[in-house]
């Protein structure tokens, strides 16, 4: 009776120990080394290296800001930009319009960024839905008075009047909750491309569009005194198609471009 109650917790035990050995050592160490075999450079992380030690990935982006000699990358909203301990997005959408004192609002983000590329790059950072001054350009709108209220006072609001109502800059601490939210699109055509001012899903993205590249060619052809034709080249060179020829769109890797850039003569 004893050895029949044993016999099964027995079993149990070596089934246990032996897919602990098959799953958990040989099935690791069969993997690995397959991937290491053939997938050698994308299984150890896809590194980039110059003149002998490394200097990112393939894979992950990083920040060029302050640089105006090399390609600026797509905004990151992973940790304080580009922190693989911290990729994730903003999860913010497209109804957050309103700025609150903790933090502006992802359409107030998108606005500046839009603005600050533009200036950048010499080109117009105007956008539907933004102001001049680089906020959301957004309404609360009562039945005798509008309110512009991502500008605080003493700034001029973005129009002077909406549906025949007068509209005022918003005074800091009031409350506008009871008011109508407008977003006002306004008449513009955006230059800078969208992948200038938003974030990626992982905010560790690597790429930027070609529309993005090719706005930037101008100025990294200026500051480094090379031909904005071979620079368009460069980018030409460093551009991938689409993931298995139809998923997504072209895109250009930042960091293989820049480093492409320092090895010109």
């Amino acid at each position: 009776m004893r050895n029949a109650w044993i016999r099964p917790h027995l079993a149990a035990l070596r089934a246990v120990a032996v897919m602990t050995v098959l799953l958990g050592l040989v099935y690791p160490l069969v993997t690995t080394g397959v991937a290491q075999a053939l997938f050698h450079g994308k299984a150890n992380g896809s590194l980039i290296e110059k003149d002998g030690r490394t200097v990112g990935s393939a894979l992950v982006g990083q920040s060029f800001e302050g640089h105006r000699e090399y390609f600026q990358s797509r905004p990151s909203a992973a940790g304080d930009g580009y922190d693989m301990l911290s990729t994730a997005a903003s999860n913010l959408g497209p109804e957050d319009v309103l700025d609150t004192p903790d933090r502006p609002s992802l359409l107030t983000q998108v606005c500046a960024r839009s603005r600050a590329v533009g200036e950048l790059e010499g080109v117009s950072g105007a956008r539907p839905y933004c102001t001049g001054d680089g906020v959301g350009a957004v309404l609360k709108v009562f039945p005798d008075r509008a309110v512009s209220v991502n500008q605080a006072c003493p700034a001029r609001p973005f129009t002077d009047t909406y549906e025949g109502l007068t509209v005022e800059c918003a005074e800091p601490g009031e409350d506008y909750a009871a008011g109508r939210t407008v977003p006002v699109r306004g008449d513009v055509r955006a230059v800078v491309p969208a992948d200038a001012v938003t974030a990626s899903g992982s905010g560790l993205d690597p790429h930027i569009s070609v529309a993005y590249a090719e706005l930037q060619a101008p100025r990294v052809a200026a500051e480094r005194g090379l031909d904005l034709a071979g620079v368009r080249a460069l980018i030409e060179r460093h551009t991938t198609g689409r993931a298995l020829g139809f998923m997504g769109e072209p895109a250009v890797n930042v960091l293989e471009l820049n480093l492409a850039l320092d090895t010109r003569p």
